[in-house]
């Protein structure tokens, strides 16, 4: 009988990767509003004070990627710099 190591992840609350994961779904959201045929490989990195979106996108939509990551980062609630991360003056 073989044996089977079964491991996960999870993460919490305000962790970077769910930051991120809310970021490049906004991203993903607003082109697919635009053009359904979209191919998006969107990813999004976070740090403290820095967040970094990239990827590889086709299509025929024009979104604000800028604007789009830092209203999610407003809506998700960092809107403090004492929190690590502000929507107004992170570098995105």
């Amino acid at each position: 009988m073989a044996k089977h190591l079964f491991t996960s992840e999870s993460v919490s609350e305000g962790h970077p990767d769910k930051i991120a994961d809310q970021i490049s779904d906004a991203v993903l959201d607003a082109i697919l509003e635009q053009d359904p045929k979209a191919r998006v490989a969107c990813e999004t990195y976070v740090k403290t004070g820095m967040v970094l979106v990239g990827g590889e996108i086709t299509t025929s939509a024009w979104v604000d990627i800028e604007e789009i990551t830092r209203n999610t980062v407003r809506e998700i609630g960092y809107v403090h710099s004492d929190m690590g991360l502000t929507p107004t003056r992170a570098p995105y």
